[in-house]
């Protein structure tokens, strides 16, 4: 058996065993302590469950490109600023220029695949180390959506060449994203989120790419050796995961109805803390779009259960960095 098919099959045994056993488990746990600290009922609340999801979609749909880039032995850093450079674009082009949905939606999604692009080729193709290459893009793209919103939010709010204001309405595409459906137990970004990590789950799957994309992880030069083609399979992950942001991006401008350069600061760290919880190898190699899955639900409702509770933002900051570390922890052990 060659190594392309190896590590494919070991990433799916691994997907099927002990990892998902574990972050079933976590998911478990933190579910169980949502029905101690209820909050005087509101966890047994179906809108509870609806909200959670909700506010954990843009997080699991960043997670799903960034799980591409982590089985492939990489990092992206950029996810957090290609999604506000998105959300800025988005509400730049359909409330100020007033452009269609079927115009700027395909604008704003080639705009996050070319920073993918970027940061690949980049990583990839002049082999730097994807953590400064990612590190490079996250400042560019965040200094750019700066750049083209003049450091404001993009909003309603639309100024006149007077100097004046006009305040116009809410581009239907924004209402519909945001809009809820199943007589409103479900939002329509959470199906976004079901999208994605189905198409997600194909690549890694079913997909020859997504078998190139575990023997890369596992062992690069074994992949090379064997025919893999390293450099535009490497490359073609950081274009899904710009492409992913960009979709998330989307989702966060309709959600707040603006586009906010600062928006996604900090939601790298929270992608990253989702695959790592769902079971996924920081290492490479090993995981997959179910685990993502597990781990973003874990992760959603933990900062929900902290939320119900009045817990600070600044302590589930520190948590989510706890966490991180755990989940590296367990998996080193579980190498052991």
């Amino acid at each position: 058996m060659n190594p392309v098919s190896t590590h494919a099959a070991h990433g799916w045994r691994r997907l099927r065993g002990e990892p998902a056993s574990r972050a079933l488990l976590a998911l478990l746990l933190v579910l169980a302590l949502g029905c101690v600290f209820h909050s005087d009922g509101a966890f047994f609340k179906a809108g509870t469950h609806r909200d959670a999801l909700r506010q954990a979609s843009v997080y699991g749909i960043l997670a799903c490109g960034m799980t591409l880039v982590i089985i492939s032995g990489g990092i992206d850093l950029a996810v957090g600023s290609v999604l506000a450079l998105a959300a800025v674009l988005f509400s730049l082009t359909t409330i100020h220029w007033g452009w269609s949905p079927w115009l700027a939606i395909p604008f704003v999604l080639t705009v996050g695949a070319a920073c993918g692009l970027a940061s690949g080729g980049v990583a990839a193709g002049w082999r730097i180390q994807p953590f400064i290459a990612t590190l490079a893009m996250m400042v560019f793209a965040r200094g750019l959506a700066k750049t083209v919103s003049g450091g404001m939010k993009v909003s309603t709010a639309v100024q006149q060449a007077d100097g004046a204001y006009r305040y116009v309405d809410v581009p239907g595409v924004f209402r519909g994203i945001d809009s809820r459906v199943l007589g409103g137990n479900l939002s329509v970004v959470t199906l976004i989120l079901a999208v994605c990590v189905a198409v997600g789950w194909v690549l890694l799957a079913r997909h020859r790419w997504g078998r190139q994309l575990y023997a890369i992880g596992g062992n690069e030069e074994a992949a090379r050796l064997s025919g893999v083609p390293v450099t535009r399979t490497k490359l073609f992950a950081y274009v899904a995961s710009g492409l992913f942001a960009a979709v998330a991006g989307l989702c966060q401008a309709a959600q707040e109805q603006q586009g906010d350069p600062e928006a996604g600061i900090g939601y790298e760290l929270t992608a990253i803390a989702i695959v790592v919880m769902g079971g996924t190898s920081l290492m490479g190699g090993r995981g997959g779009m179910g685990l993502t899955l597990l781990g973003m639900l874990t992760i959603g409702y933990l900062e929900k259960i902290l939320s119900l509770n009045a817990v600070p933002e600044a302590s589930r900051l520190m948590l989510t960095g706890v966490i991180i570390v755990l989940a590296v922890l367990a998996q080193r052990r579980r190498r052991g």
